[in-house]
This record gives C-alpha cells, sequence and structure tokens, in this order.
C-alpha cells in the first residue's frame, strides 16, 4: 500500500510554527516512501473559523514549500458525507440514537461535582465520605447512555443524538510510532457524540471519515491528540475500516524548557518570512527540532527526504533555539542563488528609496558578503556603505580619522588611485600597498582616513574590494568630496 499522510490544520488562527515542523513531517515521510502528502483544512468549528486564517495557512504552505499532491479539502464541505457514515452505524448496529439532554447531561456533572465537594465537608464519617465518592465517581465518569443498548425513545418525536457505542470493557492498546505502546481502560472512554441534535456532525466523526476517504495510511499529528486517537479508533473499527498506523509528536518547548509562548519565538509562519528568513533555513531548522539523525545538523531537503522516519523522533519535547535558527539562517543564505538572494533583499535595501546607480554596486558586492547577517534585514544593513549617497555624513570615529594628516596622506593616495587602469581589487590594492611602501608609511595611517571617506565610518569589509564595488568615479568622488569639505585642493 502506497504511503498518504495528511496535515490538517484547523483555521481558527494563524500557522504556528508547532503546526508548521508537523507538516515538515507528514511532507518528509510521504517523500521518503514516494507516497502523497495531503492538506486537509478542518473548518467544522464555524464559529471560530475564519477565510483569513484558511488563506494565511495556504500563504505559509505554500512559502514553506510543502505543497500538497491535490488540492486541499475542505472538511465542512463534507459534512453529508459525515453524516451519512454515523447513520450507517446505526443500521450497522454500532452507534445508537441518544435522547439525553444537554440539560440533563449538565445536571447530572454538576450534581457528581456536588458529592465531590460534599465529601470534602468536615464530620462526615469515613463510610460517608466513600459514599460520596463513589456517587461523584459514577456520575463524573464517561458518560455510558442507557439507550446504548435498545431502550425505547421517550416519545415519538423526542429530538437525539447520534452516539458511538464505545468498546465495553477491557484494555485498549495503541503501538504509537513515536509513544510505543500506549494503554487505557476501555471504561474510560464514553459513548461519543457522531451528529449533535441538528444534524451536524462532530470533530470527532469528521475527522476519521477525512481521513478513510483520502486513504490516510499515516498519521503523524501532536501528542495533544494521543487521547483522541483512543475516541477515533473505535470508529474506523465500527465500519470495519483500516486504522492507520499513528505517531504523536511532543511538542515545542522554549529553550527554559517551558511551554511555548509568544515570547519564546511562537509566532505564525508568515511572521518569521516577514523577520527575513529563507523558507529552506526553516525546513531545515524544524526538522531538527525533536528529530535527529546521527550526528549530522543541517539537512538540505534532499538529505531529509533520504533521511526522514519517525523513528528519528525523540519522546521528549523539541526546544526552540532563535540563535540556532540564525545560524541555520546564514548557511542558507550562503548557499543561495545570487540572483535569488538579492531579489529576496532588494525590498530592505529600497526602504527608504530606490537603489538606483547603487544597485550595480550591490550586485558587484553581494557575491562576498553573504556571511555578513543572519536574516535578510541584518545582510541588507551590511550593505549601507555602499548606498550612502554623497556627500557622506561622517560618525565620530569617521572624522577623527581625517586629519589634517590624514587628509594628506588621502590626497596622496587619491592621485595614485587616479591613475589605475583597471579597477579590480588586485590592482587597487598593489597600488595602496606601493604608496605605503613610497612613503613609509603604515597601512593604518593611510587605511583609516581612507575608509572613513568611502563609508562615513559604516561598516565595511577590506577596503579593495570596497573600492572595486563603489567603482572607480564612485569612490574617488567620496574621497573629494572629503578633501573638498577640508578645503584642501581638489586637483
Amino acid at each position: 500500500m502506497s504511503v498518504v499522510t495528511r496535515f490538517a490544520p484547523s483555521p481558527t488562527g494563524m500557522l504556528h510554527i508547532g503546526g508548521a515542523r508537523t507538516a515538515l513531517f507528514n511532507y518528509l515521510f510521504a517523500k521518503h516512501h514516494n507516497g502523497k502528502f495531503l492538506l486537509r483544512i478542518e473548518d467544522t468549528d464555524r464559529a471560530r473559523s475564519t477565510p483569513e486564517a484558511t488563506a494565511a495557512i495556504l500563504e505559509g504552505m505554500d512559502w514553506l514549500g510543502l505543497q500538497p499532491d491535490q488540492p486541499p479539502l475542505m472538511q465542512f464541505e463534507r459534512a453529508e458525507r459525515h453524516a451519512e457514515v454515523a447513520h450507517e452505524m446505526v443500521r450497522r448496529g454500532t452507534a445508537f440514537r441518544c435522547y439525553a439532554t444537554q440539560e440533563e447531561l449538565q445536571a447530572r456533572r454538576d450534581l457528581g461535582e456536588e458529592k465531590r465537594q460534599a465529601a470534602k465537608a468536615d464530620g462526615i464519617s469515613d463510610a460517608e465520605k466513600a459514599a460520596l465518592l463513589a456517587e461523584a465517581h459514577e456520575l463524573l465518569a464517561p458518560y455510558r447512555s442507557p439507550w446504548r443498548d435498545g431502550a425505547p425513545a421517550p416519545s415519538p418525536d423526542a429530538p437525539f443524538t447520534v452516539r458511538l457505542r464505545a468498546p465495553d470493557g477491557g484494555e485498549r492498546v495503541l503501538e504509537d510510532g513515536v509513544q510505543g505502546t500506549v494503554r487505557i481502560q476501555a471504561s474510560e472512554l464514553d459513548d461519543l457524540i457522531l451528529l449533535r441534535a441538528d444534524g451536524t456532525p462532530t470533530y470527532m466523526l469528521a475527522v476519521v471519515v477525512d481521513d478513510h476517504d483520502m486513504g490516510i495510511t499515516d498519521i503523524i499529528r501532536g501528542d495533544d491528540h494521543l487521547r483522541n486517537a483512543f475516541r477515533q479508533i473505535p470508529i474506523y473499527e465500527a465500519m470495519g475500516w483500516d486504522v492507520p498506523h499513528m505517531a504523536h509528536v511532543p511538542m515545542i518547548h522554549g529553550a527554559d524548557g517551558a511551554k511555548l509562548s509568544k515570547r519564546h519565538g511562537a509566532l505564525s509562519t508568515l511572521a518569521y518570512r516577514d523577520m527575513g528568513y529563507l523558507p529552506e533555513a526553516m525546513r531545515a531548522y524544524l526538522l531538527r527540532i525533536g528529530w535527529s539523525h546521527g550526528d549530522q545538523e543541517i539537512f538540505t531537503d534532499a538529505e531529509a527526504i533520504a533521511a526522514f522516519d519517525v523513528s528519528g523522533i525523540n519522546r521528549a519535547p523539541g526546544r526552540l533555539d532563535p540563535d540556532k535558527l540564525g545560524q541555520v539562517n546564514a548557511h542558507f543564505m550562503r548557499l543561495a542563488d545570487d540572483e535569488r538572494l538579492f531579489g529576496l533583499l532588494k525590498p530592505y535595501l529600497e526602504a527608504e528609496r530606490p537603489l538606483g546607480a547603487a544597485e550595480a554596486r550591490v550586485r558587484a558586492a553581494l557575491p562576498h558578503m553573504k556571511d555578513r547577517g543572519t536574516t535578510l534585514p541584518e545582510l541588507a544593513a551590511s550593505f549601507a556603505f555602499l548606498l550612502a549617497e554623497r556627500p557622506l555624513a561622517l560618525n565620530k570615529n569617521a572624522r577623527k580619522a581625517l586629519t589634517e594628516v590624514g587628509l594628506d596622506r588621502l590626497r596622496g593616495l587619491r592621485d595614485e588611485l587616479r591613475r589605475v587602469s583597471q579597477w579590480t581589487a588586485d590592482h587597487i590594492s598593489e597600488t595602496i600597498s606601493a604608496y605605503i611602501a613610497a612613503n613609509d608609511l603604515s597601512m593604518g595611517q593611510v587605511g583609516q582616513p581612507l575608509r572613513a571617506a568611502l563609508t562615513g565610518g559604516l561598516p565595511a569589509p577590506d577596503l579593495a574590494p570596497v573600492l572595486e564595488w563603489l567603482g572607480q568615479d564612485e569612490a574617488l568622488a567620496r574621497i573629494e568630496d572629503q578633501l573638498a569639505t577640508a578645503n584642501g585642493p581638489a586637483a
């Protein structure tokens, strides 16, 4: 049987980093087995589901490069099919009509809670306490309907829900791909509502029907659904359907081990895009939160597909580490195609004004400056010295470097640079070295005023490449600006 996995988010909010990792694990598992990866939008909660959230989920999935192999399935549109299956279970005798009302069930719970509180009262005997707790336990236990064994309806037109007939007794066992063997008692399961009194299907029913109809063979999801697995498997059994293999993945925690929150960076996936992370970096980083394969730290997509299996998922919660994400992103920025990377950087570079003539300088410098940031905004900021408009505003250190002596040395170097016929870093470096030697100077004595004139004190790499990227006309014009400001001879 070909492997088919799915990611099934609820559009009641954005696609957060935990959901993105779940999607990635399902995608990689399917691709590893040459199977299919599908997407289902679980929008049955009409009060909380929004088109905006659905659009954001689809956009986030697209940005991450986790495209499903078929168009997304919208769960709410399949309500008739879900109801059809519930009615089929009634015909089979594995589900039944229950006439208990919400008010009756709430009264039962309230009474159970009253008896539990009464057992805490002072002055009652141990026997009275035990009796009250026994009554409370029975009232608060998972609900088993009196109509599960065919009791007649209270009246011909009485409203009803459709409930699943829960397993009668014994132990229920799940062989989970991550959690191992998990056991609960059947008595812990209630007679689950499949159809509400208004005939609408519940989430539990819809999930199982959709997974069956989509041909899902393997379910990888958060361990907050582990309890749901024991409630959903009886639905498969009631219909005589194969139960998918299940793997319940621990949640992501913050670096401090606490439950993930916004202060840890629990942001929407698109927020990471807007912060300047690359999708391939997010994939590589998310992969390693709670999954490992030998000692390898960073995986390409091809390597991840080849290596991924649920056996590598840890039982302990993974931890979000923003510093590690920055390192992974820096790695993939260095590997990125120059043209693509320039396109990603351009909105940041043009935040204040169009690039104009500076575009050529940035393009020339980009292959050599990819390591000067961990995000796109950081990398874009490192090009500020190329974008600065003349005359450059000097910071304090730059002004200190342009003393009268410094300007005199700069003037002499300017004359030598004018004569450079091949404006390359190598030829420029030779010219600077020759000037330093001829005038018995050090690199610091010449380099400091030159850097001040070229960058205004902004961070920049080695001077020879900076001069090459600026181009001969721009570089000499920046030097002339400072010489002219100091009233030195411009020629």
